[in-house]
């Protein structure tokens, strides 16, 4: 299938730039969703020995993909302890 890609991309250069975007696109694409499993304390590996791993998130884990003007080092914890 490479092999394939390349000869297109020889014959029609034009084609290289298409190439290039639909390769980043995959390729985030594929790194979003190996991150969602492995750093969302929504999903819960070991149910044993951490069966609610979001209970032991504190305020300043900073668990979203992207924050605009929230400093998660700065904030304090508001509520009790459950």
């Amino acid at each position: 299938m490479l092999r394939q890609i390349i000869g297109q991309a020889k014959r029609h250069p034009s084609l290289i730039p298409l190439f290039i975007f639909i390769g980043a696109g995959g390729t985030g694409a594929a790194l979003y969703v190996t991150r969602l499993p492995l750093f969302n304390p929504d999903v819960s590996w070991d149910r044993k020995n951490n069966p609610e791993p979001w209970n032991k998130l504190g305020p300043n884990d900073q668990y979203k993909f992207y924050s605009v003007n929230v400093d998660y080092s700065k904030l304090k914890k508001e509520g009790p302890d459950f």
